[in-house]
């Protein structure tokens, strides 16, 4: 490859990374980015949090046609919170080399898909609104939420709390956030077409 060459190809992959950031930072021709942080005062960080937009008056949204995994591996639910959109089938694959049983007592989404070895999987429909315990029969120490929206603009927090839901259309909106040791929170947004939006949650027993 020529001298000329490489400097081109570098030449337009620092475009093209200038460009992905600015749509990042600055929302995109189909929305605007909410970001922020979430303080979880009475956790070990502000990881795991979910922050998320309440129903839209008159608008339905379609579930992805394919699963969303929440796998088993080493003991452990991964990840051990899970926000899909009303109506996501969740695939629970067993990659350990002993068997569990998943299974949830959590009223709006009771169901227990029974015991079951390493490579097989089980699938559950999340249809209805809210967060949902999900436990194993056989693994007392096993734990995972899968929280169910009713729109797809949502996110889960890093252990700094820092988040982003990309591409929210413009529109006055509850902005809600959820953390399995706190109480949730919520409060009124506006976003603006091209104007990200900053936001801060703290969130308390």
């Amino acid at each position: 490859m020529t001298i000329k060459r490489r400097n081109l190809i570098s030449i337009m992959t620092l475009v093209f990374s200038t460009f992905v950031a600015a749509l990042l930072s600055a929302g995109t021709a189909d929305g605007t980015t909410i970001q922020g942080q979430v303080v979880v005062r009475n956790a070990r960080d502000n990881a795991d949090a979910v922050i998320y937009i309440e129903k839209i008056p008159g608008k339905t949204f379609s579930p992805p046609a394919t699963p969303v995994i929440l796998d088993q591996v080493n003991l452990t639910f991964t990840p051990h919170v899970l926000p899909v959109l009303a109506g996501t089938r969740v695939a629970f694959p067993n990659r350990d080399e002993i068997r569990h049983n998943v299974f949830s007592p959590t009223a709006i989404s009771k169901f227990n898909l029974g015991t079951y070895p390493r490579g097989a999987t089980r699938y559950y429909v999340f249809d209805k609104p809210g967060p949902v315990t999900v436990l194993c029969n056989v693994h007392a120490e096993m734990s995972a939420y899968v929280v169910v929206t009713e729109t797809p603009y949502f996110a889960t927090t890093d252990k700094t709390g820092k988040f982003a839901i990309p591409n929210v259309p413009p529109g006055n909106y509850v902005l809600k956030a959820w953390h399995e040791k706190s109480k949730p929170a919520s409060m009124e947004i506006e976003v603006r077409e091209g104007e990200p939006l900053n936001v801060q949650f703290e969130l308390r027993k």
